[in-house]
């Protein structure tokens, strides 16, 4: 998991190939935001954000790295 720069998003990964983000203004309620983001083939191992915020990273177990344009 990884928090966005300005806290608001979090970003987790799983063993369901996809990164979800998640709107956590009120962190005792997080609410989902938009549709997973899909593209991995096995485990998304780790998440970060570009310290603007505006991409986020993930990597696989499938040995790839992905770039995804956060709006």
């Amino acid at each position: 998991m990884a928090f966005s720069p300005d806290g608001r998003t979090l970003a987790s990964s799983g063993a369901d190939t996809t990164v979800r983000l998640w709107r956590v203004a009120d962190r005792t309620r997080p609410t989902p935001l938009d549709r997973p983001l899909t593209g991995h083939t096995d485990l998304v191992l780790s998440v970060a954000f570009s310290p603007d915020g505006r991409t986020l990273a993930s990597g696989s177990q499938d040995h790839t790295l992905r770039l995804w344009q956060i709006r």
